[in-house]
């Protein structure tokens, strides 16, 4: 069973008996925000972004991009980590990336091996195929490269986010089954947006040589962190404006609301955003049955919701799960114990509920596992339960700073412990 080894600096106290509708000012997308940061390096235009991300993993990106110093730490970004070791290799600096723990343990050899391919320096510095990684920059060749695409779309994001600086541009061939494809689509689309030439077709994307454009643009709101509302939403039956979402999004975790509307969440758009609204109308069935392959950030969200409801389920297209922040698939196995949950896993990448339940043991402390995820997901039990305890609540800096405040807006009472 997975241990969580992070040292336990504080915990919060969650309780939730009277929950209340509210406006939400919800952050800005980091997903988004990273992208545009590494085309606004790359355009030598600090200032074509709008409304960028305030959480760590942007502020991380943004030091790295301003200082260029000869080492560094990028923490527990794995974004950073993936898009900066493909911007340094085609920048005139000598730089070593390194990590948090957890990171030196997250493979990066997929986008090392294709970046050697179109002409980088990168060695690593301990352990073969995971960071720290020493990088000799120095402007890329380009031309053809092949990667696997079920591992992390953040590599391929990465190699495509480049490619325009190369001297060919970049063929790309993507292996087999591609994971977290509406990543890819988000990083096309914005590179697209600022003047980049890019084709695609199935599992091969090609850019021209070129530059990016300095067009101004505007940062969205994160539907990643929204779905911790359309969950709160749903638990409570309260009503929430969340502020900056936009209808016609470019990113995959937009679909939680229809993930959410088969139990009865209605989603409409004003001026301001999106009104999440509950309904008594359901149209999930005995035991619901999803492939989140394209939306694995929504994973633990569905999860969580699922069980809390008292609905039975198997959602598979996890398989990147246990090299995020932390490995999910047990995280959820053993904090949803906790509440008296007993998933399983039927097969790799699969998790599933068929109702089993098992003992309590009071107080409910809920492990984070360094995991910002894992703190959102689980938070709303409050609602469903007497009291619970977030252990190091800090984590959710990483994507959604200002979540704790949120949730007292909506009644949550949170107390330090």
């Amino acid at each position: 069973m997975l241990q969580n080894s992070i040292p336990i600096r504080y915990m919060y106290r969650l309780t939730a008996t009277h929950t209340l509708p509210c406006d939400i000012e919800l952050p800005a997308s980091k997903s988004i925000s990273n992208r545009a940061l590494i085309i606004a390096a790359l355009a030598q235009s600090a200032h074509l972004m709008h409304g960028l991300a305030t959480c760590d993993d942007t502020q991380r990106l943004i030091e790295a991009l301003q200082n260029k110093c000869h080492t560094i730490d990028i923490n527990n970004a794995g974004t950073a980590m993936r898009f900066l070791t493909a911007y340094f290799s085609n920048t005139p600096y000598s730089v070593t990336l390194t990590g948090s723990q957890r990171m030196r343990q997250r493979p990066i050899s997929p986008l090392v091996d294709a970046l050697r391919q179109i002409g980088a320096h990168i060695t690593y510095c301990n352990q073969e195929g995971y960071p720290p990684l020493h990088i000799e920059g120095d402007m890329l060749q380009g031309g053809a490269v092949t990667i696997p695409g079920h591992i992390s779309s953040q590599f391929i994001s990465a190699l495509l986010l480049i490619a325009p600086y190369t001297t060919q541009g970049i063929h790309i061939t993507l292996q087999g089954d591609v994971l977290s494809r509406p990543y890819i689509d988000m990083t096309i689309a914005m590179m697209q947006h600022f003047g980049a030439e890019v084709s695609c077709h199935h599992n091969t994307i090609t850019v021209a040589p070129g530059t990016y454009k300095a067009i101004p643009y505007d940062i969205e709101a994160d539907y990643s962190a929204a779905s911790y509302w359309y969950q709160i939403a749903t638990l409570s039956n309260n009503t929430f404006r969340l502020k900056g979402l936009q209808p016609h999004s470019i990113q995959g975790d937009a679909r939680v609301a229809k993930y959410f509307a088969l139990w009865g969440v209605n989603t409409t758009f004003d001026n301001h955003g999106a009104v999440i609204t509950p309904s008594a109308t359901t149209h999930a069935c005995d035991t619901l049955h999803l492939c989140l392959k394209d939306e694995p950030d929504l994973a633990q969200t569905i999860v969580m919701t699922c069980a809390l409801r008292g609905q039975h389920f198997c959602i598979e297209g996890l398989d990147n799960l246990r090299i995020k922040e932390t490995d999910r698939i047990e995280a959820l196995i053993n904090e949803a114990g906790k509440l008296g949950y007993r998933f399983t896993q039927p097969r790799e990448g699969c998790l599933a509920w068929d109702g089993t339940r098992c003992n309590i043991n009071n107080p409910i402390v809920i492990d984070t596992h360094n995991d910002h995820r894992m703190a959102m997901a689980f938070a709303p039990a409050a609602i469903c339960f007497d009291s619970i305890y977030i252990n190091n609540p800090e984590v959710v800096v990483k994507s959604y700073p200002s979540f704790w405040e949120d949730l007292k807006k909506a009644g949550f009472n949170i107390t330090h412990v």
